[in-house]
């Protein structure tokens, strides 16, 4: 007889089982991961022997309901040759806990409802389940995806699942709760799988690498616990794609590679561009991250979530400690959230939300992106619509209060404070077309944006008045507007409002990148406190009365005011050394040093400037230490 047994040395190697089916959790120990509420309920009710006759698991694929499923009738079918009953302490294998959880137990029966939805089927479980076990303590039927059953066999499921037999238990799973009828709903026992959080899940991964010898940057098992969002399973398998992807190793560029992800840092780096409202650098950037491989989809998706960040390190700064962060989201995230508004950061993800959908369908993507990059470059240096409605209203205040009597109404302007000519009131002093000519708006008047939204033809004189007053109002807001050019004007500002802690602040720490009308870019000192960029944009809003956006940059800007007076006396004194008298006077007197120098006014500017400097003496701008000297 021939023998066909293979020598050792040639016998097949065992099949590679994939992670997610090699550590799939085999007891409730291994549930806690991210499941602890489930566990102590089920822990609880089996100590006190209060065992429901049919349970219902749902959750976001891959969070493990199947699982779950097997472990609850392995824990209800629990028997070793100490322990007969059940009990959620499994550490020690019993006589039925193999076969249940490799789904091959005669009592405990898994039917797919994807693929068995019809009475027929049900009408079968009913039939079965008058018969009792034939080695188990309870006949389990574990039922997936549970919404997918049709109405006729949910109805036909009702009353035997009110009413089993005692040795019955059904346990069900289904990823949309929502389908299930309620009338099934009540006759279970219901469980909430959680989404299990990313650093959850970068401590599993890491416990499991552990396990298999394989080494992994942390920023990579980061974008992976990111990319699973929340599903163990997916994460799992993305692991075991990114080892081979990486040839045995995880590494931050393969996994980046493989998932299509751009960097975390360069992506700080275009919203950075967005928010200073440089569409040029914003396009450059996002080509760049585009030819290294990035999609654009996933870069508009990666944008959506570091917005979503820096807003919600606004309201929770101790999120910064998430360890599914990387390094410069923590550091970066927190100083946006110090220096940008609530009402900038949600715009943009009101845009992000309508243009990554707009990306995906788009057959060109690349330049769907760019084109949502420009529409968030360019509302950067756009009001929000709460400021424009204030400044609408301060405008059509300002007409109101410049006029001459009561202000009329026009029944077609909704909202506005017009009100129609009465018979009270004198026909003179209403403007008409005829007497005074037509009027010609200025487009950036009251009455066009009034004429916005007209829902009726308004009167004539009506218009005739709304035009003539709205004309005069650009003249009377460009009086009222305190002009900002530079960082002396704000510290003069600060002087005349009497701020003295700002105004020393701005001089000692603030470094000017780039200064616009209604926007200032700062760079700060080391030692600057955290609050000085938010007091600085309130105080600039509530001395010029118009909306600031003060923005932290990166840029290393210009000296501060006190670095730049310093800068200057030293050369006014090196000026002063070159002088043929002074170096005259220094060398007849050894040991003698120039300690200050002092420019001195001619006799007809002091004429020129003795009022102003009186009125500002009596008003109290010159602050205590001061020097002056005509």
């Amino acid at each position: 007889m021939t023998d066909n047994t293979l020598p050792p040395e040639q016998e097949k190697p065992a099949a590679y089982r994939v992670l997610a089916r090699k550590y799939r959790p085999k007891d409730f120990s291994d549930l806690m991961v991210g499941q602890e509420p489930m566990v102590r309920t089920l822990t609880n009710a089996f100590e006190t022997g209060r065992i429901a006759q049919a349970y219902m698991l749902t959750g976001v694929r891959g969070v493990g309901k199947t699982t779950t499923a097997r472990i609850l009738a392995r824990a209800l079918n629990y028997k070793t040759a100490e322990i007969d009953k059940p009990t959620i302490d499994l550490r020690i294998p019993g006589e039925h806990c193999q076969a249940i959880m490799e789904g091959r137990h005669v009592d405990v029966i898994e039917m797919d409802a994807a693929s068995h939805t019809g009475i027929d089927d049900i009408r079968e479980i009913i039939e079965q389940v008058r018969y009792r076990p034939v080695s188990a303590r309870y006949k389990v039927y574990i039922v997936d995806e549970v919404h997918m059953l049709s109405t006729q066999a949910f109805n036909g499921l009702l009353k035997t699942l009110e009413e089993p037999p005692e040795h019955v238990k059904f346990i069900f799973a289904t990823t949309e709760i929502r389908k299930v009828p309620i009338t099934v709903l009540s006759r279970c026992q219901r469980f909430d799988l959680r989404r299990i959080g990313a650093s959850e899940l970068v401590g599993l991964f890491t416990t499991i690498l552990g396990k298999e010898g394989v080494s992994a940057d942390a920023d990579a098992l980061a974008m992976i616990a990111r990319a699973a969002e929340g599903s163990a399973r997916d994460g799992l398998s993305l692991l075991d794609q990114a080892i081979a992807h990486g040839s045995g190793a995880v590494e931050v560029e393969a996994v980046r590679s493989m998932l299509g992800l751009a960097d975390r840092a360069r992506i700080v780096d275009l919203f950075e561009h967005i928010v200073r409202g440089d569409a040029a650098a914003a396009l450059a950037e996002f080509s760049a991250q585009y030819e290294a491989g990035a999609s654009p989809p996933v870069v508009l998706t990666d944008l959506a979530d570091f917005t979503h960040l820096v807003t919600r390190l606004k309201y929770v700064p101790e999120a910064v400690t998430d360890q599914s962060l990387s390094e410069i989201e923590r550091v970066r995230g927190l100083e946006f959230a110090n220096s940008i508004t609530v009402s900038t950061l949600s715009r943009m993800w009101q845009m992000l939300l309508k243009g990554i959908p707009e990306t995906e369908s788009s057959s060109r993507p690349a330049g769907a992106a760019e084109m949502v990059l420009i529409r968030l470059a360019h509302a950067a240096n756009l009001p929000s619509p709460e400021d424009a409605a204030r400044r609408l209203a301060e405008l059509a205040n300002g007409d109101a209060a410049g006029g001459n009597g009561p202000r009329p109404s026009a029944a077609g302007y909704p909202g506005s404070s017009v009100q129609q000519p009465s018979a009270a009131m004198p026909a003179q002093t209403l403007a008409r077309p005829s007497e005074s000519g037509p009027a010609r708006p200025s487009g950036g008047s009251a009455a066009t944006m009034l004429r916005a939204v007209p829902q009726a033809a308004p009167q004539p004189e009506t218009v005739g008045r709304i035009e003539t007053r709205a004309a005069e109002a650009p003249a009377a807001q460009a009086a009222a507007k305190v002009p900002v050019a530079s960082l002396n004007d704000i510290a003069d500002l600060c002087t005349k409002n009497r701020d003295i802690r700002l105004r020393a602040l701005l001089r000692g720490f603030v470094r000017l990148v780039r200064l616009e009308p209604g926007r200032l870019e700062i760079n700060l000192g080391d030692d600057a406190p955290k609050s000085l960029v938010a007091d600085l944009q309130r105080r600039l809003e509530e001395w010029t009365g118009t909306r600031w956006m003060v923005i932290l940059s990166r840029e290393a800007g210009s000296l501060t005011l006190a670095e730049a007076e310093a800068k200057e006396q030293e050369d006014r004194v090196a000026d002063a050394r070159q002088d043929p008298d002074v170096a005259a006077i220094l060398q007849r007197f050894p040991g003698a040093k120039i300690t200050d120098v002092r420019i001195k006014v001619q006799e007809a500017e002091v004429e020129t400037l003795e009022a102003p400097a009186a009125a500002e003496s009596a008003e109290g701008d010159i602050l205590p230490g001061d020097d002056i000297e005509y």
